[in-house]
């Protein structure tokens, strides 16, 4: 929802349409946006935070342009957004890969980083598994309902923004900011799984 509310895609479609005259295609800089959070993860399990840190927000940069291109150009197409929506989640797991490596196994909250990176991934794909499988299954029929009422507590930019908060915090505080950004993520992605689940079931019940 945090996308929706505060970013004005007209806007950012014009201050993004001139780089369509570099003459790469929308799928190109999707797979650019790829291939730096490929650098930022290594510069994460290398424990260079900020590198990494700027690495991820230029993919995310990247990630924007892409679709700008599209639009501007008249390239859009549903392969691309597709292709866009699933290296958006192999960006994601990057960088919570990273993060893992970075903060190195042996750190704990309770439970070991290992599990709580294991339930943040899982809340992840679960966000978005949710609102994808009560389309597939019809539950949900409406795709304004899908796009815009199925948000809840934390979707992708609120989660990213949440982590690169704690990177942030880290930086300039210690990894236990980082630590408790990942801790809070996780739960937060859970419940937004949970209460997407509850979306779904009350708009399939309205018919």
């Amino acid at each position: 929802m945090l996308k929706s509310r505060m970013v004005d895609g007209k806007k950012v479609d014009r201050s993004l349409a001139g780089l369509s005259r570099l003459g790469l295609s929308p799928n190109a800089w999707t797979a650019l946006a790829l291939a730096v959070a490929i650098g930022g993860f290594f510069a994460l399990v290398g424990h260079r935070l900020l590198l990494g840190l700027l690495l991820f927000l230029i993919s995310g940069a990247l990630d924007m342009v892409d679709g700008a291109v599209a639009r501007t150009t008249g390239r859009a197409s549903a392969e691309g957004a597709f292709l866009d929506g699933v290296l958006d989640r192999y960006v994601e797991a990057l960088l919570i890969l990273g993060i893992f490596f970075y903060l190195g196994p042996e750190t704990s909250f309770f439970i070991p980083i290992g599990a709580w990176i294991a339930i943040l991934i899982f809340g992840a794909v679960m966000t978005s598994f949710v609102r994808a499988y009560a389309d597939h299954r019809g539950l949900v029929k409406d795709q304004r309902v899908l796009a815009k009422d199925m948000g809840g507590l934390l979707e992708r930019a609120e989660r990213l923004t949440l982590i690169y908060s704690g990177m942030v915090g880290a930086l300039l505080f210690g990894n236990g900011w980082l630590l408790g950004a990942i801790v809070l993520a996780a739960v937060l992605s859970n419940l937004t799984a949970v209460q997407r689940i509850f979306l779904a079931i009350r708009y399939g019940r309205r018919g």
